[in-house]
C-alpha cells in the first residue's frame, strides 16, 4: 500500500506537524506499506519531499532550499502524485490541517484521505464556533465572547464579559489556531487588549475567543473508530500543572518533557467520571461526524459539570504523545495505532490493508537501552533512550529492552505502556504503584479493547509488570549496553569504567575520554596543549562556586570587571564546568546579573524564568545542585543567520558562526560527518533548540554560500585529528566556533553520549553522507562499532 503523507502547511504548528510526519514514517512504513512524503510551504505550495527531510529539526531548516532539494508541483501535477498512492495521510496540525482546508481540496480531488471530513473538522476547529455548537446541543459549555480584528469595541466587550460573568482570570486564544500556540491566561481586561493587540499585529488570527480560566482538573482523551464505525474513547490522561502565576499548558508543556507537568493515566478522577468523560467524548465525535481518529481536551470542573473545550481532529503524534501514549494503555504499539488508524479509513475506501509481516524476534541480538538517572539532562535522555528503543524495535539485527535509571540508582525493567510517561519521575512513579491500580487499570484496557474489537491478546513479551533491580543484576543478564545517559556517572567515565572490567561492550568513548571530555574545564585546557593547527578553545577561567557564594554584591562586581578584563570580552558565557551542555549555560551582561545567577544556585532553582537575566527570552534550566566549579568564557559574537520568508539571511560580523559536528568510529579511526550550523533564537542554544524536534534550526552540510565546500573539508579533517588526539572512539558530537573563510575552530565542548532524541543533529548529518545512513541504520552501526 502507497501511502500519501502530507506535512508541513501554513500555521505555526507545521513544526509539529514533521514531528508527526517523523513517527507516522518511523512506525507506519513496512515491507507492505510504502510512505510517500509531501511537504506544504508557508503558502501551501506543494513539494515531494524525501523521506530523509523529515528527520530535519525544523521547517525552516529546509524551507529555504526546497526547490533545490525537492520537487515543486503545481496543483495538477501534486493531484497526480497524490492519485499515485492508495491513499492520503494529512498530518497537518492547525490552520489548513485542521481547519477543513486540506479535507476539501482531498474531497474536490476525489482522493481517499484518513480523517475526518471538511464539514467536520471546519466545525470543530473554530472554538467559538464548536463551542456554540456543543452548547446548542446540550452539552455543557463555559461562556464566551469573540473579538474581531477591526472591531473598535474590544474594551466593551471585554469589560462587560469580565462584569456579566464575575471573572477574576480568563483565557484568550485565537479562534482559530491550535491548543497550544497564541494561548494566554489573563488577569484583567486592560490585559486582555494588550494580549489581543500582540495577537491581531502578529496576524495570529483574524478573531479571538476570550471565556473564563476554567477551574478543575484537565483532561486530554483519544478517540478511535471501531471497524463499525463506532467512536470508543481510550482511557483519558488527566493534566496536572501547576495553574499559579496565570500558567497555562502551553507549547513548552506540552512538547518538551519536564517536571511543570505530570500525567495521570488513568486519570485520579472517580470512575463515574471517567466513564462520563468517555461517553461524552464518543457522543461528540459522532456529533461533529468526526471519522477514524481524533482528540478532545476538556475540564472536570468543581461543580462536576463535564466541558470539552478543544476538539484536535489530527492528534499530535510525537513519539510519547497522548495517541500513543493512551494506546499503548490499552495494548496498542505505535505501529498498532497507526495500522488501526489506517485500517479505520481504508474500510471506508473499500481498501485492503496488507499484512504486517513480525520481525523473527529469536534470532536478534539482546540491547539493554539505559537512560533516565538523576543528572539535570535526565528528561532529554528519557527522550534520546525512548527514541532509540522505539527505532531500533524495527531492527532485523538487534532486540532492544528498555531500562530505566531511577533518580537513586536502582533499574526498572520497563514495558512498553511506561516507557512512554512524560518525565522519569512519572516512570518512576507509575512503576511503584502498579501493584496498587494494577486491577484499575486492567478494567479500563479490557472495556476499551473489547469496544475496539479486539479478540486475540495483547503481547506478553512487550506488555508486562515492571520490575525492580540493581545496576549490578542488569549488567548480568546484559550483552550490550546502549547508555542513553546524558551527563554524571553515566557520561563521566564512571559507568564506561564498570563495562570495561566487567567485558560488556557499551555505545560511546572509552572510560578515559569520557572523563575528559565532561570536564568542559580539562578539555579546553587538553585541547589547548595540543596546539594543533587551526583548532583552538574558547578563552576562558575557572572559580570555586563557593567561594562566588561567600562574595558580597561589591565583591562580585569587583571579580566581573577583572574577568572581562582578563578575558579580554565586554560581557561573559557562565556555565558549570561538569553539567550539560545546556544546562545553567547563560549569557551574563553585568554584574547584577552574575548575582542573579549565584542566587539561583544558591537556592537550588530549577530554572530560570525568561527575563531573570538581560535579554533573556527562553527558560533556562539550572544544574539540581551547586555545581563546585563554574567556568566564564569570552562571549565569542558570530554572524547573525536567519531564515526569513524561506530565504537565508547571513549578515556578517565577525566571521564566525557556531557549529556541531558527530564523528563516528570507523576500522581504524574516526569519521567525522558533515558539520551543522547552529542557529539560536536567543544568545545560547536552548534545550528545546538542541533536541526537541520542531524548535531551532540546524543547516546541514553548510550553505555554500555561507561556507565553502572546501572550507567544510577542511574542517572535517581538523574535527577528525582532534578527536584521535583525545582518544574518541565509539562517536561524539563536538561544538565549536568555525571562521567562515579559514576553517578555523575553537572548540567550545564535546559530548561523549550526545543526544538521540528524535529530531538529534546526528541524524541530519547521517543523512548528507553517500550512500544516506538513516537514522536506524546509524544505531546499528553505533552497536555494530562495537563488535556486537
Amino acid at each position: 500500500m502507497k501511502v500519501g503523507l502530507i506535512c508541513g502547511g501554513p500555521s505555526l504548528e507545521r513544526g509539529i506537524s514533521l514531528n508527526s510526519a517523523r513517527s507516522v514514517l518511523d512506525h507506519l512504513s513496512s515491507d507492505s506499506v510504502e510512505i510517500v512524503p509531501f511537504y506544504l510551504d508557508q503558502k501551501r505550495n506543494a513539494y515531494a519531499i524525501s523521506p530523509a527531510q523529515l528527520y530535519s529539526n525544523t521547517p525552516s531548516d529546509f524551507d529555504f532550499k526546497l526547490k533545490q532539494t525537492a520537487k515543486p508541483l503545481g496543483t495538477a501535477q501534486f493531484v497526480r502524485a497524490l492519485r499515485r498512492t492508495d491513499i492520503v495521510f494529512p498530518v497537518m496540525h492547525g490552520s489548513y490541517g485542521e481547519d477543513g482546508g486540506v479535507q476539501a481540496f482531498l474531497e474536490k480531488h476525489k482522493i481517499p484521505f484518513v480523517g475526518s471530513g471538511s464539514e467536520s473538522c471546519k466545525k470543530a476547529f473554530d472554538k467559538h464556533t464548536g463551542n456554540e455548537y456543543i452548547r446548542e446541543n446540550g452539552f455543557f459549555t463555559l461562556p464566551s465572547v469573540v473579538l474581531k480584528i477591526y472591531g473598535r469595541d474590544h474594551a466593551s466587550i471585554t469589560r462587560k464579559f469580565f462584569d456579566e460573568h464575575k471573572i477574576k482570570r480568563a483565557v484568550i486564544k485565537p479562534a482559530s489556531g491550535g491548543s497550544s500556540i497564541g494561548v494566554f491566561s489573563v488577569g484583567s481586561p486592560r490585559e486582555v487588549l494588550e494580549r489581543a493587540r500582540m495577537l491581531f499585529s502578529k496576524r495570529m488570527d483574524t478573531r479571538l475567543v476570550l471565556e473564563p480560566f476554567a477551574e478543575g482538573k484537565e483532561f486530554t482523551v483519544i478517540i478511535l473508530q471501531n471497524r463499525f464505525g463506532i467512536p470508543v474513547a481510550l482511557p483519558p490522561t488527566e493534566i496536572e500543572t501547576d495553574y499559579a502565576e496565570h500558567q497555562i499548558f502551553d507549547f513548552r508543556k506540552k512538547y518538551l518533557p519536564s517536571r511543570h507537568v505530570s500525567y495521570h493515566s488513568p486519570p485520579r478522577f472517580d470512575d463515574a467520571s471517567i466513564e462520563r468523560i468517555q461517553a461524552q467524548a464518543e457522543q461528540l465525535f459522532a456529533l461533529f461526524g468526526m471519522r477514524d481518529f481524533a482528540r478532545f481536551d476538556g475540564w472536570i470542573l468543581p461543580s462536576g459539570e463535564i466541558w470539552f473545550c478543544d476538539f484536535n481532529t489530527v492528534s499530535g503524534m510525537e513519539q510519547n504523545s497522548f495517541l500513543f501514549q493512551q494506546g499503548s494503555r490499552v495494548g496498542m504499539t505505535h505501529s498498532d495505532v497507526l495500522r488501526y488508524i489506517l485500517g479505520s479509513a481504508a474500510r471506508r475506501h473499500s481498501l485492503r490493508m496488507p499484512q504486517q509481516k513480525s520481525v523473527a524476534k529469536a534470532e536478534r541480538k539482546p540491547v539493554s537501552v539505559l537512560f533516565g538517572g538523576p543528572t539535570s539532562e535526565r528528561q532529554v535522555s528519557l527522550m534520546s533512550g525512548t527514541n532509540v528503543w522505539l527505532k531500533l524495535r524495527n531492527s532485523p539485527t538487534y532486540e532492544p529492552r528498555p531500562f530505566l535509571l531511577d533518580t537513586d540508582g536502582s533499574v526498572w525493567r520497563l514495558p512498553y505502556h511506561l516507557t512512554l510517561n512524560h518525565t522519569v519521575e512519572e516512570i518512576s512513579q507509575n512503576c511503584r504503584e502498579y501493584p496498587r491500580t494494577r486491577e484499575r487499570l486492567r478494567s479500563y484496557e479490557e472495556r476499551a479493547r473489547l469496544h475496539l474489537g479486539f479478540s486475540a491478546k495483547k503481547d506478553a513479551a512487550t506488555f508486562f509488570e515492571p520490575a525492580h533491580m540493581t545496576l549490578d543484576e542488569l549488567l548480568e543478564e546484559t550483552r550490550f549496553l546502549f547508555a542513553a545517559l546524558h551527563g554524571g556517572e553515566g557520561e563521566d567515565g564512571t559507568l564506561q569504567t564498570l563495562m570495561q572490567k566487567r567485558g560488556i561492550p557499551m555505545n560511546g568513548p572509552d572510560a578515559e575520554a569520557s572523563k575528559l571530555c565532561i570536564d568542559k574545564w580539562a578539555t579546553s585546557e587538553q585541547v589547548r596543549s595540543l596546539e594543533l593547527e587551526g583548532v583552538g578553545a574558547v578563552p576562558g577561567k575557572i572559580a570555586e562556586t563557593a567561594e562566588l557564594l561567600k562574595m558580597s554584591d561589591a565583591s562580585l562586581r569587583k571579580f566581573w570587571h577583572a574577568s572581562l578584563k582578563e578575558l579580554h570580552s565586554r560581557s561573559l558565557i557562565v556555565k558549570p564546568r561538569g553539567d550539560g551542555c545546556s544546562t545553567g549555560v547563560v549569557h551574563l551582561y553585568g554584574p547584577s546579573d552574575l548575582v542573579a545567577y549565584l542566587a539561583l544556585v544558591r537556592t537550588r532553582a530549577a530554572h530560570a524564568h525568561p527575563g531573570t537575566f538581560k535579554n533573556q527570552t527562553t527558560i533556562i534550566d539550572m544544574p539540581p545542585s551547586a555545581p563546585p566549579y563554574l567556568i566564564f568564557e569570552r562571549f565569542i559574537e558570530t554572524d547573525t543567520l536567519r531564515v526569513i520568508d524561506n530565504r537565508l539571511k547571513h549578515t556578517k560580523k565577525s566571521g564566525l558562526v557556531e557549529i556541531t559536528i558527530g564523528v563516528i568510529g570507523k576500522t581504524g579511526g574516526i569519521h567525522a560527518l558533515n558539520p551543522s550550523i547552529t542557529v539560536a533564537e536567543g544568545e545560547v542554544l536552548s534545550v528545546e533548540e538542541k533536541f526537541q524536534g520542531g524548535t531551532g534550526v540546524n543547516l546541514t552540510p553548510p550553505p555554500p554560500q555561507v561556507i565553502k565546500p572546501a572550507v567544510v573539508k577542511k574542517i572535517r579533517e581538523r574535527i577528525e585529528r582532534l578527536a584521535r588526539k583525545l582518544g574518541i572512539t565509539g562517536y561524539a558530537r563536538i561544538d565549536a566556533f568555525v571562521h567562515t573563510r579559514t576553517g578555523e575552530l575553537t572548540i567550545i565542548e564535546i559530548n561523549t553520549l550526545p543526544g538521540l532524541t528524535p529530531s538529534t543533529v546526528l541524524y541530519h548529518q547521517a543523512l548528507t553522507e553517500s550512500p544516506q545512513i538513516f537514522p536506524r541504520q546509524l544505531l546499528e552501526i553505533l552497536i555494530r562499532n562495537k563488535g556486537y
